[in-house]
């Protein structure tokens, strides 16, 4: 079987056609851009992508076309399918289709958390020894990589709710024929295909309503969204959180610099204690979802919560790049205000230490001036705040988010914050004002422009300040 993957290079994509690869076909494919970390990762795979869209690449001979979400009608390819009446079907689709269908899938959705909770289960349960499979929307340090393929019955997938294809816009995590659900948290978000936080609740309910009356649900307890959609579950439902009404709670909280501990309990009864090396109370509430999951499908706490205890985290999630003159730099996903609050809140907890918080508005959600005033309280929480340009400028004016607002804002509640005009800006305007002892945190959905590397190399540069020299 041949497979032909327009859109080949996206984060989800690639793992798709490297699971494809390993399952026996024939892998080809394109993009518009193709750049490291995905080229090298598509090679080792034996995959070799072609650069650019052209009707040529589409022959006869294909026998399935997966078309990414990012790619729509009038690209050259996509016309060819339609031409040829080739069979075609988006990502979502050929998932359940040659991988959910004869597994038992473990969906995790939610508007934050996914890809860590996700994470975090999957590590569970490969160290309990049950081999499931995977597919995550980043890159787990434990693994390495963001799928696999086991013999174990367990399928875990994160679930995302933004649509599967131009030609179908059905959440994604709706085709995932779920087993076992786990929603953390609703939010408005996607602002490009949902109109209001009404038509997320919709879909988180259709979601909840295709899981089977054998199946689970977990819902976070801490979000009085998420456990109001225990009314549509037609599976038994169990809660998590800090909330004294949630069925897996954690007490006794012990934030340390690099680590968290907490004991778990179970209907009020202990059940395990957990040593996590990963910061802030969402963590906590993502080691709780793992531990509520692995128990149903069998895993000991005590052993999962070992296994959280070795959990290394997830690339780009508050993750240490590097430290230089005693200031470190750290790279987070966070693109919306709650997680933004979240992450600093995370940092703040560390120590007392200036927080530096680099943000660039690059989702389509982030780029709207939807979260103008929300982005403003949850960047507040830093003490020094640099906003780079808003990446998407074909946004309308009066729809765009005003980095000149935001910084405006923050300065009146007395944040220190700068508008950048440029990346390069971003880069000299953070050397320049660090301080020994800083924490920097960049914040985005994005590479951004990989800056986390050079503001690490220009601060080896830079002259010693006397405050790095101790003794």
């Amino acid at each position: 079987m041949t497979a032909y993957l327009i859109g080949i290079c996206g984060t989800a994509m690639a793992p798709l056609a490297a699971m494809l690869k390993e399952s026996g076909w024939e892998v080809r494919g394109s993009d518009a851009g193709i750049y490291p970390p995905m080229d090298r990762f598509l090679e080792e795979q034996g995959i070799f992508p072609l650069l650019g869209y052209d009707a040529f690449h589409i022959t006869e001979d294909i026998d399935v076309v997966v078309i990414g979400n990012a790619v729509s009608r009038g690209n050259p390819e996509v016309e060819a399918v339609l031409d040829k009446r080739l069979r075609y079907m988006s990502l979502p689709e050929m998932l359940r289709d040659r991988f959910l269908w004869s597994r038992k899938p473990i969906v995790v959705a939610g508007t934050h958390g996914k890809t860590t909770t996700t994470s975090m289960i999957a590590w569970s349960l490969v160290r309990a020894g049950s081999d499931p499979s995977f597919l995550i929307g980043g890159i787990p340090e434990n693994f390495g990589a963001s799928f696999r393929i086991g013999n174990g019955r367990s399928f875990v997938i994160e679930g995302d709710e933004y649509d599967s294809a131009f030609f179908d816009k059905t959440a994604k995590c709706l085709k995932y024929l779920p087993d076992i659900a786990v929603v953390g948290n609703v939010e408005f978000d996607h602002v490009d295909i949902y109109e209001d936080l009404d038509a997320v609740r919709a879909t988180f309910r259709r979601f909840l309503g295709v899981v089977p009356a054998n199946g689970r649900v977990m819902l976070g307890g801490d979000d009085g969204e998420a456990s109001a959609l225990k009314a549509y579950a037609k599976a038994p439902v169990e809660t998590f959180g800090l909330n004294p009404g949630s069925n897996w709670r954690a007490v006794d909280l012990v934030y340390e610099s690099d680590s968290t501990t907490f004991k778990v309990l179970h209907e009020n009864r202990g059940v395990a204690d957990v040593s996590l090396p990963l910061l802030g109370a969402f963590n906590v509430r993502n080691a709780l979802a793992a531990i509520a999951v692995a128990d149903a499908v069998g895993v000991n706490p005590n052993e999962c919560a070992e296994a959280l205890g070795e959990f290394r985290g997830v690339r780009r999630r508050l993750e240490l790049r590097g430290t230089s003159r005693n200031i470190s730099i750290y790279d987070d996903f966070a693109h919306h205000p709650t997680a933004i609050r979240e992450t600093l809140g995370a940092l703040r907890a560390k120590g007392d230490h200036r927080i530096c918080a680099v943000f660039e508005p690059r989702s389509a959600t982030a780029c709207r001036k939807v979260f103008q005033q929300s982005f403003a309280e949850a960047l507040a929480l830093a003490d020094d705040v640099v906003v780079a340009p808003v990446f998407r400028t074909t946004i309308p004016d009066k729809e765009r988010l005003s980095v000149e607002k935001l910084v405006g804002d923050l300065r009146a509640v007395g944040t220190c914050a700068y508008a950048a005009s440029t990346l390069e800006d971003v880069c000299e305007h953070v050397v320049d004002t660090a301080q020994s002892g800083d924490v920097i945190v960049l914040m985005s959905n994005g590479e951004f422009g990989r800056l986390h590397n050079d503001i690490l190399a220009r601060l080896e540069k830079a002259p010693e300040d006397p405050s790095d020299i101790t003794g």
